[in-house]
């Protein structure tokens, strides 16, 4: 493993109480939330105070003011710790790359939740009973889409994965920002322990080794958004449990380990394999890089 693929190494001039107090891993995730908690009360009272996007507002200003809300936080939050703390580049971030990775990104999302229907379809799980051509399909776009795939991404790939990998290496940081993303879905509408568990596999694992492979969070955020937009907007299946107004009006049929129940596609059995084989290959592809990272006292 080349140490040019860690985004962030501590400075070998750093006094001790830097390594610890600034630069550890624990003091630069605790940067971070305390910059997302600050940042997001200062914008939150900032859209109070202009009325933007209250209950009275139409659905479209609710989740332009949602999704904006996700957006500034995440990423100022973000910038602050990698300028001022790791004074770097955000190059995992970089918008000379979002074309391409988020095109990626995007495809991979839309081809991945077309696979798990038309699965669901075949096995006589998935079912359509109609259209809405005039349906309302911003606001889902910009909230459970856009809003969420970049908010979550910035959260669990940009920092939980990231910064725990740099300290414990690749399988720890798949295995602790895994756990945290399934863990966070799991006041959801509908969720339960396998909800939750199969969101820790399917995505957790999946999303941290596409962040591994590309160094890029933009695919992450791409796919996230694409797999989202596809199952709510385009399929009319519940998003993590949370209901959807689709293109497609669909309801499931059968088991809920097969249909993913109240809580979505996302908690079926062919979610969980469909996503898993892809992480397999992602896998694959990082065992042929040898870009695995070893915890950082083998390292040195």
């Amino acid at each position: 493993m080349q140490r040019d693929e860690l985004a962030f190494t501590t400075p070998a001039t750093a006094p001790d109480w830097q390594r610890w107090m600034v630069f550890s891993p624990v003091a630069r995730i605790v940067f971070f939330i305390v910059a997302i908690l600050i940042l997001t009360f200062a914008v939150h009272g900032a859209m109070v105070m202009a009325g933007f996007g209250s209950p009275k507002s139409s659905p479209l200003e609710r989740a332009l003011a949602h999704a904006l809300g996700q957006w500034l936080t995440s990423l100022i939050a973000y910038l602050l710790l990698v300028r001022l703390i790791e004074r770097r580049p955000a190059t995992e971030l970089s918008l000379r790359t979002l074309p391409a990775w988020g095109g990626l990104g995007l495809l991979a999302g839309a081809a991945l939740f077309s696979v798990v229907t038309g699965l669901l379809w075949l096995l006589g799980v998935y079912h359509v009973s109609g259209t809405q051509p005039n349906v309302d399909w911003l606001p889902a776009v910009l909230s459970v889409g856009l809003g969420a795939g970049l908010y979550e991404e910035i959260i669990s790939r940009g920092v939980l994965f990231r910064i725990v990998e740099e300290g414990l290496g690749t399988g720890a940081a798949l295995i602790v920002s895994a756990l945290f993303f399934g863990a966070a879905h799991i006041f959801n509408p509908g969720a339960t322990l396998w909800s939750s568990a199969a969101i820790a596999i399917e995505a957790g694992l999946m999303l941290g080794m596409l962040y591994h492979v590309t160094r890029s969070l933009w695919a992450c955020v791409g796919l996230h958004a694409a797999w989202n937009v596809m199952q709510g907007t385009v399929f009319g299946i519940p998003v993590s449990g949370t209901d959807a107004n689709g293109w497609l009006v669909s309801y499931r049929t059968g088991p809920a380990w097969l249909s993913g129940g109240v809580f979505g596609a996302e908690a079926s059995v062919v979610a969980l394999l469909t996503c898993s084989l892809f992480t397999v290959a992602l896998v694959c592809i990082a065992r042929r890089k040898r870009s695995f990272v070893a915890p950082s006292w083998r390292r040195h």
